[in-house]
């Protein structure tokens, strides 16, 4: 099969699929190297540019999936009568934002990092299709992690995760072998909490003059 055939190859596949599709799996299916893959879905995506197509080649991660240009958004929601989806509430944003910069994460961690229950934000998270399980993770109890999903990607513009934002903390702490970096962000009223007095003694007696004090 030709260079050009193969890349009519890959777009039927996509096409088909309707969802993302591994690189490994297309390149299986085409009997062609991962590496060439690429490059035939670049070609593809150049098909569409010149075209003027309203269709656009999106790599997701690891996958590829077809879609739309952004600004035919309205008139497919239109035909489509689909209501726009309700945006994220701050709780949502919360804990998708934890999982995404230290995913695996569990509910624990999450609710550790947040200071309150998130088992049901979790929950939403999933059914909307930005979380999924990402099996059992090795720390004590072992239980279930979370991940972002190619959805998750996609809604928010990204090719992939090497592509979030630098966080605004990078302090990191272990916690149950996992990292807490941003609690000090997402716990509301963490940075405004006193520090603790020193203890101090009364009848300790004074310094000479000629001494320095520790921390000038």
């Amino acid at each position: 099969m030709d260079e050009e055939r193969l890349v009519s190859a890959a777009e039927a596949i996509l096409f088909a699929a309707g969802e993302p599709v591994e690189t490994s799996r297309i390149a299986q299916t085409l009997n062609v190297l991962d590496r060439d893959v690429e490059k035939l879905l670049e070609q593809l995506s150049v098909r569409y540019e010149q075209t003027g197509s309203a269709i656009r080649v999106l790599k997701l991660g690891k996958s590829w999936q077809l879609g739309t240009r952004e600004e035919y958004a309205p008139l497919i929601r239109t035909a489509m009568e689909k209501k726009r989806m309700q945006p994220l509430s701050n709780a949502a944003m919360e804990a998708l934002t934890i999982i995404a910069y230290n995913q695996p994460a569990s509910k624990g961690f999450v609710e550790r990092v947040r200071g309150i229950d998130s088992s049901s934000v979790i929950n939403s998270l999933v059914d909307k299709g930005l979380l999924e399980e990402a099996g059992r993770i090795d720390v004590p109890g072992h239980p279930i992690g979370y991940q972002t999903t190619p959805l998750f990607l996609r809604a928010f513009g990204l090719s992939s995760l090497m592509e979030l934002p630098e966080p605004r903390k990078k302090e990191e702490e272990e916690f149950s072998g996992e990292l807490e970096p941003f609690a000090e962000d997402l716990v509301p009223g963490a940075e405004d909490a006193p520090a603790e007095a020193e203890p101090t003694t009364e009848a300790a007696e004074p310094a000479p003059e000629t001494a320095q004090e520790d921390g000038i």
